[in-house]
């Protein structure tokens, strides 16, 4: 196993919500976003998931799993487990079962999947920046040795949220920041894998 404890203490706990918060998903469900405002005509939705394409750059392989992470169309055939299933398909084998339950943490419930339909959601992430946090160098720098791989690295991605969809039969769109730690291992001349993630907007700095 790759990332142990430290791992797990470094995830640490944080409230999430796509663009407005989950609590709010559910309590304006009958709403695609808040705070709308005019959206432009919108294209044909995403034929599917995108793909994490093998890679051993360490920070092509991040920028490939936050978007992977945020970009999702409710106007497409896959339910919210088809969009997550991407991301797990690149998970360290020990660390997919954790992977997916982090996943799980970034993505509507089906429930709310189902409410979003009806006003063809969908999501894409604008990044801003991919960056290695210092909290991540004392970690490795007090890790006790063979407890954490040594070509394991986490990167903190910042960036913009924006989601659209109709509503009364008007386009509208809302955006927000976010902010979250993707947690990697890049083997020499191997694809980098995914550890785990860090909660929504509770990223190492």
């Amino acid at each position: 196993m790759t990332s142990g404890c430290i791992l797990l203490t470094l995830i640490g706990v944080g409230i999430y919500g796509l663009l407005r918060g989950s609590a709010d998903d559910a309590e304006h469900e009958a709403h695609p976003t808040t705070a709308a405002t005019t959206a432009p005509t919108r294209p044909d939705p995403i034929a599917s998931p995108r793909r994490i394409a093998a890679t051993s750059d360490p920070e092509r392989f991040v920028h490939s799993v936050a978007r992977s992470l945020f970009d999702w169309d409710t106007r497409a055939p896959d339910d919210p487990a088809g969009w997550a299933q991407n991301l797990v398909d690149v998970a360290v084998a020990d660390e997919a079962v954790g992977v997916a339950t982090d996943v799980r943490a970034y993505l509507p419930n089906s429930t709310v999947w189902k409410q979003l339909q009806t006003y063809g959601t969908r999501q894409h992430l604008d990044i801003d920046s991919v960056e290695v946090p210092d909290a991540w160098i004392t970690a490795r720098a007090q890790a006790p040795a063979d407890q954490l791989s040594k070509t394991a690295v986490a990167y903190t991605v910042t960036g913009t949220a924006h989601r659209d969809g109709t509503w009364n039969r008007e386009p509208v769109e809302s955006s927000r920041p976010v902010s979250f730690t993707v947690f990697i291992d890049c083997p020499p001349d191997e694809p980098c894998q995914l550890l785990r993630l860090s909660r929504p907007d509770a990223a190492l700095q």
